[in-house]
């Protein structure tokens, strides 16, 4: 099969979250299996693509609702990816080097419409002009979800008309909602198939595609539960489309993350020799930001949003010092403003207890899986979560509120053949309850290390999601 994502993120290339490893490992996995799977991508200007070795395959022009834009298409050369990776490049709309907020403000860029509307349309135009048409085409979250509906009722792309399209939903909280007028920025389409672009009075980019899609998926079971219970206002509608739906857990690139290879490590390590390699990495993390070594630390990872739960750590941090609890924490993310001014109040006032990097750093994000006893995940939305996934490669055991992906991915140690650390409510108190918890583990070497070394031998690797994803595409080739 011909398979070609469409997506705003691709590891690692372009990666906000865990969109961009999911497109960046979905289709290598997919050419293991036989498959032809290649992604396009708009060409930002951050330091991994302007390193990167391209070639112009082509040059074209592109309505854009009464006017038109350029585009060049580049083929990404070297490094190699296991998949082909297309770059759309738009003059003023994607030459910068933010994905979606621009770093020197912290705040999205403004013209969100315009940008990803443009790379909708030259992504299709693309693919109008290639002999080879793909068997299907995947559209990854709000960003690339007007592409089934162009395919389907815009009248310049009628030759994508037969072509099953598939929409993951892999995080709901965004939509893309823009003003119902915005229509006019689209080729020209039947008109009597408005209502499809239509939600509460708003063009509804994310409904739009969970209309016109031939398949929509999310990325876990438990997820898909949650979104029919819990959508900002798409619930009837995915309970209407329900039969054409379905949940698939995300997989991790065993091959990207792996503690005996990462060439980000100081210290590799397997699962033979796991206790000597996280304490070595433990050792150099610590002593990197001024933690003891000999407590049970506690890392996040991840963006500094509501939606991860971020806003807890603050008090939760604090609580756990109050209470002389006896670990240490470390937070590395970036997001909202007012929480970086939290962050940076507690790194003064609790030094040797806690510390912080306020960056997206892919390389200490590696490190800091390999070195912590545990990874804390209090999100108040997870669609699936693939940190937890990361953290128990390295041995690293979870802490996480039970939701979405993170229900289906992690069992309380007071289950039978449970592991984790897990709260069921969005409060302080559940909280700090996990975190002595974990401690109280921690202290109990010969328990602690035989589930570290039992979470290193879980397989949540990409393989058995990949067959899922195989079996679906074929259910809709005709």
């Amino acid at each position: 099969m011909n398979i070609v994502h469409i997506t705003s993120e691709c590891y690692p290339a372009a990666k906000s979250g865990g969109l961009g490893d999911v497109v960046g490992a979905l289709p290598k996995y997919l050419n293991k299996l036989g498959n032809k799977s290649s992604v396009i991508l708009p060409f930002y200007h951050n330091n991994w693509l302007k390193k990167a070795d391209t070639e112009i395959l082509y040059e074209g022009r592109a309505p854009f609702g009464a006017d038109s834009f350029s585009f060049r298409v580049h083929k990404v050369i070297k490094p190699k990816l296991g998949f082909e990776l297309m770059l759309i490049d738009i003059p003023g709309r994607f030459d910068r080097p933010g994905v979606y907020i621009d770093p020197w403000s912290g705040h999205p860029y403004w013209d969100e419409k315009e940008r990803f509307f443009s790379f909708q349309i030259a992504s299709l135009e693309w693919l109008a002009h290639q002999k080879a048409r793909p068997d299907i085409i995947h559209c990854h979250d709000h960003h690339t979800a007007l592409v089934p509906f162009m395919t389907s009722y815009c009248f310049r792309y009628e030759k994508f008309r037969n072509i099953p399209t598939v929409l993951t939903i892999h995080n709901g909280e965004y939509q893309g909602l823009y003003n119902r007028d915005s229509y006019s920025l689209l080729p020209a389409f039947n008109y009597e198939k408005i209502g499809m672009l239509d939600w509460n009075g708003s063009l509804n980019s994310l409904a739009a595609g969970i209309k016109s899609a031939w398949k929509v998926t999310t990325v876990s079971e438990g997820y898909l539960d949650e979104l029919m219970e819990n959508c900002h206002g798409l619930e009837l509608l995915l309970r209407h489309e329900k039969d054409k739906t379905a949940g698939i857990l995300n997989g991790i690139d065993s091959e990207v993350w792996d503690p005996e290879s990462d060439p980000y490590l100081e210290h590799n390590f397997s699962i033979k020799n796991f206790k000597t390699g996280k304490k070595k990495n433990k050792s150099s993390l610590c002593d990197t930001f001024n933690l003891d070594s000999s407590r049970p630390l506690f890392s996040f990872i991840g963006r500094l949003v509501r939606e991860k739960g971020a806003d807890i750590l603050p008090e939760l941090i604090t609580s756990c010092k109050e209470q002389n609890v006896d670990a240490s924490f470390f937070v590395l993310g970036t997001g909202d403003p007012a929480l970086h001014t939290l962050f940076k109040t507690l790194q003064g006032e609790f030094v040797g207890y806690f510390d912080t990097r306020l960056e997206y750093n892919e390389e200490l994000a590696h490190r800091v899986y390999a070195g912590s006893d545990y990874l804390l995940m209090p999100s108040r939305v997870e669609p699936c979560g693939l940190n937890q996934l990361y953290s128990m490669r390295y041995g690293t055991i979870p802490v996480v509120r039970k939701t979405g992906g993170l229900a289906d991915t992690v069992l309380d140690i007071s289950k039978k053949d449970g592991y984790g650390l897990v709260f069921e409510e969005f409060d302080i108190d559940e909280a700090v309850d996990s975190i002595k918890r974990a401690v109280d583990l921690f202290n109990k070497k010969q328990l602690f290390n035989k589930n570290r070394k039992r979470i290193m031998n879980m397989d949540f690797s990409w393989e058995s999601a990949t067959k899922k994803y195989v079996s679906l595409y074929k259910s809709l080739i005709i």
